[in-house]
């Protein structure tokens, strides 16, 4: 599964994975606790393959992001996102040294952490671009 049907819902904890669409929205399910959840067209949704990180030269892709801290940690769990301020901003730097840190909020990083331990949990780690791996196999044929 790819970042493509990971969902951060406003004013909902944690991600969501798109299940189904509907009339009125779509059906997601919680990556939390596994309730299926309806979401109006109305609420404000963000693909987890949408959101990029402000760099001090570029924004770079959140699953670039989740690569990096993949790689650090070896595949495990990051940091536990309810450390302190400082730990994280420290942990961040590491992974990201070039992150632009007035553009990058603590809250952000926060719940960068949080996310990527939730996909690590639930069995996502494959954070390569589909897009980019569609396109080398249709190269190759």
């Amino acid at each position: 599964m790819s970042l493509e049907k990971i969902l951060s819902i406003s004013g909902k904890p944690g991600l969501y994975q798109l299940e189904n669409q509907t009339r009125t929205g779509f059906l997601a399910i919680s990556l939390i606790d596994g309730k299926k959840i309806s979401v109006s067209a109305r609420q404000n949704v963000s693909l987890l393959s949408e959101i990029a990180i402000y760099t001090l030269t570029k924004e770079l892709p959140l699953r670039e992001v989740f690569s990096k801290i993949s790689e650090k940690e070896n595949g495990g769990e990051a940091i536990n996102h309810k450390s302190s301020r400082d730990q994280l901003e420290e942990y961040f730097f590491e992974i990201l040294p070039d992150y632009d840190e007035d553009r990058v909020y603590p809250s952000d990083i926060k719940k960068i952490v949080q996310w990527y331990n939730l996909l690590i949990k639930n069995g996502y780690t494959d954070f390569s671009d589909v897009s980019s791996e569609d396109s080398t196999k249709d190269e190759e044929e």
